[in-house]
């Protein structure tokens, strides 16, 4: 990693469907070897099955789950004195995002469903109604932040 400054970010331009940031994104994360027609398609089809198993907004639904996704604490690292302490630190809303779209892909990704629509599709319908394993994942996070909240002066 250069030291020099820091990478510049990339603006992301919004999807073509439903002209979300957040939903192009999600669709860069699921994208595997660049081929992003596949992401996209995999997306709208989860969208589709959303739109008719619950007769909700799908964009409203994403923004839900990924709600119920994004994390508010996290532990990080910090060696003091010889020692490595967990600290407890609040996460950037960024960072949130991210760790949200990589969390909710993980837990798609290792569903049983036959397509990936559907286990994209189930997935975000677990996590807004705040199931499955990407929510799990998230409170895993809190569980370990609350446990380490005794090292939270050692915060920078």
């Amino acid at each position: 990693m250069s030291r020099r400054h820091r990478a510049e970010k990339r603006e992301v331009l919004p999807d073509a469907k439903y002209g979300s940031l957040f939903v192009t994104k999600f669709i860069n994360g699921l994208m595997v070897e660049g081929k992003k027609s596949a992401a996209e398609h995999i997306v709208y089809g989860a969208f589709d099955i959303l739109r008719e198993k619950t007769n909700r907004n799908p964009i409203e639904l994403f923004e839900e789950a990924m709600d119920n996704i994004m994390p508010l604490v996290e532990v990080r690292s910090r060696r003091v004195g010889g020692a490595t302490y967990q600290v407890p630190m609040e996460v950037r809303p960024e960072r949130r995002r991210a760790l949200a779209i990589r969390w909710a892909v993980n837990a798609s990704r290792s569903r049983s469903e036959r397509t990936m629509r559907q286990r994209v599709a189930m997935e975000l319908l677990d996590a807004s109604n705040k199931r499955g394993n990407a929510v799990k994942k998230r409170e895993d996070t809190h569980r370990m932040a609350d446990a380490n909240k005794a090292f939270s002066h050692f915060r920078w």
